[in-house]
């Protein structure tokens, strides 16, 4: 069963136009240090194929980056039968040529956060475990991603961007990052900035789940374009994406 994570903007998936909601869920897991140890998880139905939806800043939005119960979240999709997580993240531009409106699909992250609860086996709850992270996003899964956003392209009228391949640098936010810490990520060979790909992505891989990252770009980072950020100019362009992001999941499901 499928699982979708997803982030700004992208709160409610009856926002993507496809499916039928069956039920609201609130799950309750053993995880909770400093926030709720309880998950909402949203049941839907897509033709034949169920689907399970989880928005990890939660449903009103109000959970931080280095707040959300990373391990809670993980938990609880396994906990209800997924087998797979697609992670939507709306992230920036490190190169130029990653404009707002361009997709990306990558297949590396860096971590640069700190203070999060980032592992299962942490000697408390579980036996120490090593878990390889060579190839940290599962390439079937990221191919079924590309496949999807690619037919969605070739019917589009405006077709957009599509990148399969690029490294996400995790930050700690919730602030944005400076001029000169994009510099750094650049130079450690980042594509794309975010602050919610980790500890999501090591945690499903310990819960033995497929993951993929469905990045969108909302905005080049900070150097790399002109001026500050404006965050309504951010709000507008996941807008813009919601329809495209919507069709190629629904293709995903399908």
């Amino acid at each position: 069963m499928l699982g979708i994570i997803g982030g700004t903007g992208l709160a409610e998936p009856n926002q993507f136009g496809w499916g039928a909601l069956e039920r609201q869920e609130n799950v309750e897991t053993p995880f909770g240090v400093g926030c709720t140890t309880s998950v909402s998880v949203e049941h839907w139905h897509a033709g034949s194929e169920k689907v399970l939806f989880l928005p990890r800043h939660g449903f009103k939005h109000s959970l931080p980056p280095h707040r959300i119960n990373y391990r809670a979240n993980i938990w609880a999709l396994k906990h209800l039968g997924v087998t797979q997580i697609i992670a939507v993240n709306a992230v920036g531009g490190i190169t130029s040529t990653l404009k707002p409106g361009t997709f990306v699909v990558p297949d590396q992250l860096i971590d640069y956060t700190s203070d999060r609860e980032m592992t299962f086996f942490d000697g408390l709850s579980e036996n120490v475990n090593h878990v390889d992270f060579t190839e940290p996003y599962t390439e079937s899964l990221r191919a079924l991603i590309l496949r999807a956003a690619r037919d969605v392209n070739s019917k589009n009228d405006r077709p957009v961007s599509i990148v399969s391949k690029g490294c996400y640098a995790c930050t700690q936010g919730p602030r944005l990052e400076t001029v000169a810490e994009i510099a750094r990520l650049a130079a450690d060979g980042c594509d794309i900035v975010g602050m919610t790909g980790m500890p999501e992505a090591s945690l499903a891989r310990e819960a033995e789940l497929d993951y993929a990252c469905f990045a969108f770009v909302v905005n080049l980072a900070a150097g790399v374009g002109s001026g500050s950020i404006k965050f309504q100019e951010v709000y507008e362009e996941v807008n813009k994406c919601r329809t495209f992001i919507a069709e190629t999941l629904g293709r995903c499901v399908a």
